[in-house]
């Protein structure tokens, strides 16, 4: 006899690099575990207003802008379930309208809480390592630490830049970011391999909502506060904010500093990443200034 099938909405909401989370409770299918907001999408309506009418019933909160996230389908031993991901950024005036027992949580402690087996690819989605090296050689993806990616960072033509890639294993693929003019000619299961693709301002600031590939992650190079915002307007899921400092390799380019930094920092809802003479051990000063993590070419 063939499971049912039910199309389920969720909500994944965002405020200053955290995500909301709650309990679900004994009597529900999967009780007894963590879960994002969301449920049934009803007859007659699309999966995002079900996401939006399920955080407003759930959370409290009435949200108008969302970016699609990702669609997952998952085999239950009872019934197949499609998961309609959503993202939303909470602005602060709405804080203090969520209901209980929902938590914001660090995307690190997500790792840890008892979720379904359903959101295991969104929880692999939501978390980044803190450290991203950034070279020019792609053999360098074979010795990165278990806390960093690597940003290729490659001007070779696409035909030889795939013939690199041939030679990586699928767990270096599965660290590696890659410039957006490469991913786009790459074959769909290297595509979908990669951790991320790299979007140059330029390239940001020229797409608009709706244009980004669903299920793909986004990482946009970021320089002034119209970027950052832009960047979370069309849905990116990281940015690198940059340059913190002057560097040998952009001597023009005055640094932010990190008191800069932290006020543009903080506007952002997403991961942030510190680039622009910066080393891994300023990984815990960045992070007092609003970074999620570091980011760099020699000092990594």
């Amino acid at each position: 006899m063939p499971k049912p099938i039910v199309d389920v909405a969720i909500a994944i909401l965002l405020h200053h690099g955290k995500v909301l989370a709650g309990w679900r409770e004994a009597t529900q299918h999967q009780g007894n575990k963590h879960e994002f907001p969301g449920g049934k999408v009803e007859a007659g309506e699309t999966p995002e207003q079900a996401c939006r009418r399920e955080v407003f019933e759930e959370v409290g909160i009435g949200i108008k802008e969302w970016h699609p996230f990702d669609l997952i389908c998952h085999e239950y031993d009872d019934v197949i379930v499609n998961l309609h991901i959503f993202q939303a950024a909470v602005p602060a005036s709405l804080l203090d309208l969520i209901q209980q027992p929902w938590t914001w949580y660090q995307r690190d402690q997500l790792l840890v809480l008892n979720f379904p087996k359903a959101n295991r690819a969104m929880l692999q989605r939501l978390y980044w390592p803190h450290q991203i090296k950034i070279s020019a050689n792609l053999a360098d993806c074979a010795h990165l630490s278990d806390e960093q990616l690597m940003y290729w960072r490659t001007d070779l033509q696409p035909i030889y830049a795939m013939a690199e890639l041939e030679q990586c294993t699928e767990g270096q693929l599965s660290r590696l970011i890659v410039p957006h003019a490469l991913w786009l000619s790459l074959k769909p299961e290297q595509q979908k391999a990669v951790f991320a693709v790299h979007l140059s301002q330029r390239q940001l600031m020229g797409l608009r909502k709706g244009q980004l590939t669903v299920g793909i992650r986004h990482l946009a190079a970021c320089h002034d506060d119209v970027s950052i915002q832009h960047a979370q307007q069309i849905g990116c899921d990281a940015i690198f904010l940059s340059p913190v400092f002057a560097t040998p390799t952009h001597p023009e380019a005055k640094g932010l500093g990190w008191t800069a930094f932290a006020q543009w920092a903080s506007i952002a809802d997403l991961p942030v990443f510190a680039l622009g003479g910066v080393k891994p051990q300023d990984l815990a000063i960045a992070q007092q200034h609003f970074a999620y993590g570091v980011a760099g070419i020699r000092q990594f």
